[in-house]
């Protein structure tokens, strides 16, 4: 889990990210102010989480820009902790925060492991 960790510290500046985790899931919640269900997406590959993000502004008609310090698309590529899983995966978006639930695999079930002898007795 390090590895994601470390790699959102690297997000831009305009993104602000909280990484949760449970017995059974993750949780990355990422504040991406303007981003709407239509202008992400996210995707999962070769233990990657892909998320590509953009803030759709409205510009008066009357108005144009004489600085733009607001703009934000986000591209980034985020490595799996080991025991997540893409299967069962959820996302949302309500008010720019978007919220992704990433499970865990299943632990290995305990049982007792066999010990035979070698033929030689030792």
């Amino acid at each position: 889990m390090s590895a994601l960790r470390d790699a959102l510290q690297e997000l831009p500046d305009a993104v602000f990210a909280d990484l949760l985790e449970s017995d059974d899931a993750y949780l990355l919640v990422l504040d991406l102010p303007g981003v709407t269900a239509e202008t992400a997406d996210i995707g999962l590959e070769n233990g990657r989480l892909a998320i590509e993000a953009r803030r759709e502004k409205r510009l008066p008609a009357e108005f144009q820009y004489v600085r733009e310090d607001r703009a934000l698309f986000l591209d980034a590529e985020l490595p799996l902790p080991p025991d997540a899983t893409g299967a069962g995966a959820e996302a949302s978006v309500e008010r720019g925060v978007l919220t992704i639930r990433l499970p865990k695999r299943d632990a290995a079930p305990e049982r007792t492991i066999p010990i035979t002898a070698n033929e030689d007795g030792s």
